[in-house]
C-alpha cells in the first residue's frame, strides 16, 4: 500500500536522491545550493508544499505543489513536480500522490489542481486517465533579457 505524507526534516537525503533523479530525467542542472534552497522553501513555505510517497517504508516518490490566488474565483493549486522511482512505476504511486494533493488543495480552498507536462511524456497515459486534457492550450514562458531596461 502507498503511504503519502508531507515532507519532514528527516526526509532530506531521500528527497534529494529523487529530486536529482527528476532533474536528470529532464536534463536540468541544479547546484547543491539550489537543492538546499528548494528544500528550505518546501519546509518553510506556507504556500509551497512537498509530499513523499512510500512503499514498505521506503520513499519512492515526491511531489511539489504551490497554492496561489486566482482572479476569477477561489485559489488554485499548481503541481510543479511529480517524480516516481522508475523501479516502482505503474504501481499506483503517482495516482496516490495526485489524489492526496487534490484532497489537500480542496481542504485549503483550492478546488482545482493543475499541471503541465511534455507532449511525449510517458506520464500522459496516467494523466489522461485521471484529469481533463485541455486540447489547444499552449504554454508560453517569457523571461526578460537582463540587459534590457524596459
Amino acid at each position: 500500500m502507498v503511504e503519502i505524507s508531507p515532507l519532514t526534516g528527516s526526509d532530506r537525503a531521500n528527497w534529494e536522491v529523487l529530486a536529482r533523479g527528476q532533474n536528470a530525467y529532464f536534463g536540468t542542472e541544479i547546484s547543491d545550493d539550489g537543492y538546499e534552497q528548494t528544500w528550505q522553501r518546501l519546509l518553510d513555505g506556507d504556500q509551497r508544499r512537498g509530499i513523499a510517497a512510500r512503499l514498505d517504508g521506503k520513499m519512492v516518490g515526491i511531489a511539489h505543489y504551490v497554492f496561489h490566488a486566482a482572479i476569477w474565483g477561489v485559489g488554485r493549486c499548481y503541481l510543479a513536480d511529480l517524480f516516481v522511482d522508475p523501479e516502482v512505476r505503474r504501481r499506483g504511486v503517482a495516482t496516490a500522490m495526485l489524489k492526496w494533493m487534490a484532497w489537500d488543495a480542496e481542504e485549503h480552498g483550492a478546488p482545482r489542481l493543475y499541471w503541465n507536462t511534455l507532449d511525449d511524456s510517458p506520464a500522459r497515459a496516467l494523466y489522461d486517465k485521471v484529469a481533463t486534457f485541455h486540447e489547444g492550450l499552449i504554454h508560453y514562458s517569457y523571461r526578460r533579457d537582463a540587459n534590457q531596461r524596459s
